[in-house]
């Protein structure tokens, strides 16, 4: 069976989640191409030997110039905080490595681009992790688009709200520093809205937003992990230096209007990765908080029991579902990772590039940018300005 020697750098949230994708792989899609998690990479020798022990690595290096090197390592898997992302890239891509690279793609466009010319120069495989892409329901949203079933579509109204900063003594962890992390909710949650926006209705045309800060200092964390850290009141405090929250408005290419918001200030919302697109036949809704759901209406159905309709995306019919549960047992946040995984390694065994790359990657970067050049300049902003 065929093997891709994988090289991860990063060991904590979406260390774990891809490594349990890695594990998860041979049990329930045994016929693809089969990931080996040789080595893990990270800064601090005794949590990285701890995640190696748990997450199920051969080996561990706090080295990721020593990882990228080594003859037995076929991809790197990049899941490191943003700032990481292109030197590690840069590198893998010279020493002809595939690489897997967590979103967003860099921190700026200009290093995104450059990120892509590599890769592309060096004919490796590249991947970016816009996971939700892979859940069975989004799958659904998209063979209904796809086959015209909604007709011309009209709107796109998507949202990532979050609550887990919204005490403002909790740690300024490394997601509120712009030198690290690039942005704030815009990156971070409003990346996934634009990816999702990009794959069902299509490319963006303009672009104009708004956004703020609402809390500018915070206590400097003494540690962090994830979504967690500690620290508290009576601490030294640090600028937050990115958004709390950005909404905007957009135009795509195909005429349909967007709407987007990402916030981590919505009280309530744990995890509201929702979207509407309404369409001249119908209409659907999504929220990942009840990902195995896909809302759907269609406008020809008899008037007498027209409404949305819920679709549980749970049978055989349904993407990836025929490798899991029967029908009504539902799958989790995990799935989606091994669905990502699943066509990376697909992609690398049929020597094609995964759907979605560096070029998504960078086609994110683009709107991303052009919202940050709109809410600076307070007007409209073409993507082709970019």
């Amino acid at each position: 069976m065929a093997k891709v020697r994988v090289g991860m750098v990063g060991y904590k949230f979406m260390g774990k989640a891809h490594s349990n994708a890695y594990r998860a792989l041979p049990m329930f899609f045994p016929g693809s191409v089969q990931p080996e998690m040789k080595a893990i990479c990270g800064r601090d020798p005794v949590g990285l030997e701890t995640a190696r022990t748990q997450f199920g690595w051969e080996n561990a290096v706090t080295d990721w110039k020593e990882l990228v090197r080594r003859d037995d390592i076929d991809l790197i898997d990049i899941n490191a905080p943003s700032d990481a992302h292109k030197d590690i890239a840069l590198a893998a891509a010279e020493a002809g490595k595939h690489i897997f690279c967590e979103k967003p793609l860099a921190l700026t466009l200009e290093d995104s681009r450059e990120m892509l010319v590599a890769a592309e120069k060096a004919g490796v495989k590249h991947m970016v992790g816009f996971n939700y892409r892979f859940a069975p329901a989004v799958q659904l949203a998209k063979k209904l688009i796809s086959e015209g079933r909604l007709g011309k579509i009209y709107h796109f109204r998507g949202v990532f709200l979050q609550d887990w900063i919204i005490d403002p003594s909790f740690p300024l962890v490394w997601r509120l520093q712009k030198e690290i992390a690039g942005s704030g909710s815009h990156g971070d949650l409003g990346a996934h809205v634009i990816d999702m926006a990009r794959f069902l209705v299509g490319e963006f045309d303009e672009v104009i937003g708004m956004n703020d800060t609402f809390v500018k200092q915070r206590p400097i964390a003494s540690a962090m992990t994830g979504l967690s850290a500690k620290g508290g009141a009576g601490e030294e405090l640090g600028d937050v230096t990115v958004d709390d929250a950005t909404v905007f408005m957009a135009r795509f290419e195909n005429g349909a209007m967007g709407s987007i918001e990402a916030t981590r200030f919505a009280a309530g919302h744990r995890c509201t990765n929702a979207f509407e697109i309404n369409g001249s036949k119908g209409s659907i809704k999504f929220d990942f908080e009840r990902m195995n759901e896909l809302q759907v209406y269609f406008t020809d159905d008899a008037e007498d029991v027209q409404g949305f309709r819920r679709v549980l995306a749970t049978d055989g019919a349904h993407a990836y579902m025929d490798a899991w549960w029967p029908a009504g047992h539902t799958i989790g946040y995990e799935h989606t990772f091994t669905h990502e995984v699943l066509e990376l390694m697909t992609a690398i065994g049929e020597d094609r590039q995964p759907v979605p790359n560096f070029v998504d990657g960078v086609k994110c970067q683009e709107v991303l940018e052009a919202v940050d050049r709109s809410i600076a300049e307070r007007r409209w902003v073409s993507i082709s300005e970019l």
